[in-house]
């Protein structure tokens, strides 16, 4: 898909539906918390686009480090009991200033807090963008974050931008803004050096991204990397995203105009099916099944669906219906799907034939171990 940097940030004044995401470091404080400042300035910024007629669905970090101050704590905690108690109780700052900053343009806001496992589950995913839908339609702001307070490791979307991202999917929002300390992507650490020049526009699957990405600063878990990871989750469903300096003026506004600003990390593939969106948004696959060369080929330039025959070996344990890795033998993740058999079943299937299923299981579910409508392969 040929895109151009100009047609695309024109293309921004179209937007109707924007997920905005915003770090700790533009909301928060690590002495006192929350800036109750800030957030009202935010909230102005966004209630100018929503009374323009576009819906926004807010990211926002913070918990964490308003629960530190609140427990007069000086410095991020290691441990996950003590980041749970302290997103518990931030949570309840974090809330209370959205809410009355938006009271005071006569806007409601809404709370969601998502953990991994409610985009997992299917049922519990079409709930929450049900949820969120309504919510927009309504003029409410959905203020969504990570439900850091019982989230385990096995259960993280890792960060917010990850969450925005995949928040982004959920609704087939037209664009992602993450806004950030920094004016965009740069050639260099702008940090460590004033010489670096911002980069304007970049296709979301270049790989030279990820060579210049810097890691995150002390308060948040995200860097550069993390907002180059999640531009390609958003580019799934036809999404450009734009990373931004949240401290400038109207910076919403501008971006949404077309301006020059921040870096475009554009979308160039065509978007899947929300089916097909939700697959590959799965972060944590239950297993791995292993190729051979003339199956990884076969579902890179082909689309079919993968038979037995072109498994070679099976990691892990699931169950029929849980989401799988297509690897090939150098490791390289080929695909991810719903896969028809278990990890016991599939075993047993080795570099069969279709026809030969019923004959080493005694039964046959299906001719194929993944479909190829459950299977989305990897750019």
């Amino acid at each position: 898909m040929k895109v151009r940097e100009s047609d695309i940030r024109v293309s921004f004044r179209h937007a109707r539906r924007v997920v905005v995401k915003v770090g700790s470091s533009l909301i928060t404080d690590p002495r006192s918390g929350v800036s109750h400042a800030n957030i009202r300035r935010w909230c102005e910024e966004l209630v100018i686009l929503l009374e323009d007629g576009v819906q926004v669905l807010l990211v926002s970090s913070g918990a964490i480090v308003e629960g530190m101050a609140r427990l007069g704590w000086t410095s991020r905690p290691d441990s996950l009991p003590e980041l749970q108690a302290a997103a518990a109780v931030g949570q309840m700052g974090l809330v209370q200033a959205y809410e009355v900053a938006f009271a005071e343009h006569d806007r409601h806001t809404a709370v969601v807090l998502l953990t991994h496992e409610d985009l997992a589950d299917r049922q519990r995913y079409l709930n929450a963008r049900s949820t969120l839908t309504q919510l927009l339609n309504l003029g409410v702001v959905p203020i969504v974050n990570e439900n850091d307070s019982v989230a385990i490791d096995e259960i993280r979307f890792g960060d917010n931008d990850t969450l925005a991202a995949l928040v982004t999917n959920l609704l087939a929002a037209d664009l992602l803004v993450v806004l950030t300390d920094i004016d965009g992507l740069h050639d260099g650490d702008p940090r460590d050096s004033g010489d670096t020049q911002r980069i304007s526009f970049r296709r979301a699957n270049d790989p030279q991204l990820s060579a210049i990405a810097g890691e995150g600063g002390a308060l948040g878990r995200g860097g550069m990397i993390t907002k180059i990871r999640a531009a390609r989750l958003a580019a799934r469903s036809g999404t450009h995203t734009v990373v931004a300096h949240g401290g400038r003026d109207n910076v919403l506004r501008d971006i949404l105009a077309g301006a020059d600003i921040g870096t475009v990390l554009a979308a160039t593939e065509l978007p899947l099916d929300a089916r097909k969106r939700w697959i590959a948004d799965q972060l944590k696959a239950r297993g791995d099944l292993v190729l051979d060369a003339g199956a990884v080929r076969a579902l890179r330039g082909a689309g079919v669906s993968l038979l037995p025959v072109g498994v070679t070996s099976v990691r892990g344990e699931f169950l029929r219906g849980e989401v799988v890795r297509c690897l090939g033998e150098d490791g390289e993740v080929v695909a991810q799907g719903l896969v028809n058999y278990s990890s016991v079943e599939a075993r047993k299937l080795l570099g069969a034939n279709s026809d030969e299923i019923s004959e080493r299981l005694g039964y046959s579910e299906e001719p194929e171990l993944v479909h190829r409508d459950n299977l989305v392969v990897v750019q």
